[in-house]
Order: C-alpha cells, then structure tokens, then sequence
C-alpha cells in the first residue's frame, strides 16, 4: 500500500561551511543536517574554529542521555539563545541547581495530578471543537491548537488565565524564536556568550511583554497567598530545597513559570498540528482513527478513562512527533574525553543530538519518510530501543511534563476527531526549526460535521 509521504527538507550533500551554515540555521536549522546524517550513526566535522559531532543512533543517545551524562551539559550556544527569556530555570540549570527545581516541580505532573487536569483538558476539547465548527471556511490548525493548549496550561500553571493575552503573548513568542532564538555568527566563531548578540536588542521588547505577564500573574498570587490553588505556582512558592534551605525568589518564579508557559503549550500544539495534517493528507488512516474515536466516544468529549481504549489515536501522535519532533536538534558541551561509537570526543567540542535524523534514519526505520502510525500499534515496538524514539527527550532531564502533555494531546485530538473529518484546504507547509519545529505557513483545513 502507498503511504503518504508529508514535507520534509532536503538535505545537503555535505556538511556546510561556516558562512553557508549561518544562513541556513538562520533560515531552518534542519538545513544544515548532511545526508550522511541519515545513514550513519554518527557525523563529525568542523565549522570554523568549532569541532563538532552530529549523534543520531539509539547508543549515541543513551550516551549522551544517560550513561555519561554529567560530562555533557546544554551547549553554551543553547543556553544563550534561551537565558533572556528562561534564565537559570529549570531548563537551562545544571548540578545541584537543577535537582532541586526539578524536586520542587515534578509533584504538579505525578500520575495523579496529571489524571486530576483532566477536566480541564475536556473543557478545552469542547472549546475548541465548537470553535472549529463555528468556523466558516478553512481553519488554520496551528493558531487553534496553541490557543487550546494556552488554555490547559494557564490553568495548571496558574488557575487561570486572567493576566494574559494570549495573542499578544504568543506573538511575543514567535518574535522570541525570530530573534533571540537564532544562532549568531558569533557563536559559530565561538565569541563568549557574554559578548551581546544584536538579535538580543531586537527580541528585547519580546520578552518584555512575555515578563510583564506573567509578573503580574505571580504578584497576583503573593497578594492573595499560597495553598488555595493547587498548582505549579503554588508548588515552586512553597519549594525549598532541602539541602540550602532556599526558597525561589521573583527572577526564579518568573524564569520558572515563563519556561513551562512556553513549552508546555507549543510543543502539544504542534504535535496536535501535525497530526491533523498528516490525518488530512491520509483519508483511508483518518478514517480508521475516526471510526476508534466515535465509536467509544459518540458525542461526548474524551476523557483519561477513555485513552486505554484510543490506541490508534496515541499512535498518531506518536508518529507526528516522529516525523516532527517537537524539537529537532540539541547541543551539548563536552566537559571531558570520551568516545561515541569509533570517534574521540574531545573536551571543548559540541555534540549534536540529532533527534530529527534519528527519527527519520534509513538505518533503523522501514519507509522512513511515510506516515505510518501502525509503528506505534499495540505490540509493534516490542524489540525496539528506547531510545530510537524521544520526543520528550531521555535520561534524568526527561521532559518533567511528558505524561500531561501526552494525556492532553490525546484527549484533545480524540475529541477533533469523533466530531470533525478534516481535509487539506492549502499548500504543505514546511518544517522549519528555530526553537521548534514548526509548519511554515501553517495547516490549514477544512473540518465536515461527522
């Protein structure tokens, strides 16, 4: 059977110069991976004066992920496109400093806090399926989604959404990709991340609008005081770590609650998004899919009794995340001598974490350009290695919110799809990585009453 093969990007024949590469990441960082890059579990090179390794093999990752870990912290590069906004936040901290904003977090996203969000994620599924059948004409699936996903993650962060604006704020995000969240050519010559880069001045006004949010909101709630909403806010007000005693200050809350604002809503956005297009483009699987969904769900909205009973549904996410994982490629710094697979790694060089051509390796996966969400069936990746899929990343710096951003996904699309056939109303976007892995211009469809 001929399966739909969706957008993808070209690669070049071989690893790009120092000028070439510039433009390209400025372009679409998944530009400059090397064909080679899709057929062999590890590339070295260099750009300028930097020594760099692309990884995309199951052993790689767990290297890197896993096993050696502490020798390969965020890239410097990494951390300075992220630091204006996130700061020393959960993300973007290591050591000590890390552990103990992960102990003071992880809470909000236990199994039982998650199945507790439960209603929330429903509510919004019936929003936005009202949304999408009050519209007239095609719906543009990226901008309906993160404001689906604004929704949820304003009420587990925060209880609410009152202090923002939410076209205002995701405006201010993409600028913050545009900008701040582009590599410089400083940083392909390896001037100190210190030395300010002119896309800093130009996202500035972004991330003054981001703050100024999400200040508001937790001043708000110091006025009011902790322990009346059980959410992420008022776990990181009461945290203290263990060790120190130290309680979060205001730059910590913000960084904090700006980071889990911004993930935890763009990248279930964009899985949703892809995963409507490639439904879209793929009648005979959408159908299939449709057909779970309606038949346990009728008219109602899904629920987490009902995601037991969805396994098609959780398989096409899986696959969109896949074929587009949220994030596509990572950098790590190297603290000390080691050797992934035949190569050395030297102190001082990058390591590419190259999620994006793992996933699509002609090595590990048959068709791997198709859409085929029967990979992720019941039973099918028995025998498969952890770590050929990792959306979500691996390891101790695991996404903390993965199990609430799959539960939401599926509910959500679930949902979509009981009620809603959709099909292609414009041109394939395109995969381009800033930050994410979104589609350029966007999806649009068209969504038929069921």
């Amino acid at each position: 059977m001929s399966r739909f093969v969706p957008p993808t990007v070209t690669p070049p024949d071989r690893p790009l110069g120092v000028l070439a590469s510039l433009r390209a990441v400025r372009r679409n960082v998944l530009e400059i991976l090397p064909a080679i890059a899709f057929t062999q579990p590890i590339v070295t090179g260099t750009t300028g004066p930097a020594r760099w390794h692309m990884v995309q093999s199951p052993e790689g990752m767990r290297r890197v992920f896993l096993d050696n870990a502490a020798n390969y912290p965020k890239s410097e590069v990494m951390i300075r496109m992220l630091r204006p906004a996130v700061g020393a936040s959960l993300f973007t901290a290591e050591g000590a400093q890390w552990r103990w904003q992960r102990q003071a977090i992880a809470p909000v996203f236990s199994a039982r806090n998650v199945a507790a969000l439960a209603p929330v994620m429903r509510e919004t599924a019936e929003r936005s399926s009202a949304r999408i059948a009050a519209a007239k004409g095609p719906v543009e699936m990226v901008g309906e989604m993160l404001a689906a996903t604004f929704d949820v993650i304003c009420d587990v962060a925060l209880s609410g959404r009152e202090h923002f604006d939410a076209e205002a704020y995701g405006a201010a995000i993409t600028r913050y990709f545009l900008t701040v969240g582009r590599a410089s050519l400083l940083d392909f010559l390896k001037v100190p991340p210190w030395v300010p880069r002119p896309a800093e001045l130009m996202g500035a006004g972004a991330v003054r609008r981001m703050h100024a949010m999400v200040g508001r909101a937790i001043a708000a709630r110091r006025a009011q005081g902790t322990g009346r909403a059980d959410d992420l806010l008022d776990h990181m007000l009461k945290a203290r770590d263990p060790e120190t005693g130290r309680r979060m200050n205001d730059r910590d809350l913000l960084h904090n609650m700006q980071f889990f604002i911004v993930a935890g809503h763009e990248t279930t956005a964009l899985a949703l998004a892809w995963s409507v297009l490639l439904l879209a483009h793929d009648q005979a699987v959408q159908e299939e899919v449709a057909h779970e969904a309606r038949t346990r769900l009728g008219e109602r909205a899904a629920g987490p009794e009902d995601l037991p009973h969805l396994p098609q549904v959780e398989a096409v996410i899986d696959e969109a995340m896949r074929l587009y994982p949220p994030v596509g490629v990572l950098a790590r710094d190297v603290l000390a001598e080691d050797t992934l697979h035949d190569r050395e790694i030297r102190r001082g060089d990058t390591v590419f974490l190259n999620i994006w051509s793992l996933h699509r390796h002609r090595m590990y996966w048959q068709e791997p350009d198709a859409f085929d969400p029967s990979r992720f069936a019941p039973g099918a990746a028995e025998g498969r290695d952890r770590f050929l899929h990792l959306p979500f990343g691996a390891g101790p710096r695991i996404c903390v919110g993965a199990s609430f951003a799959m539960m939401q996904a599926r509910i959500i699309l679930a949902t979509l799809l009981a009620r809603h056939r959709f099909a292609p109303a414009g041109p394939l976007p395109v995969p381009v990585m800033h930050m994410t892995v979104r589609p350029e211009p966007g999806v649009t469809v068209t969504a038929i009453p069921r």
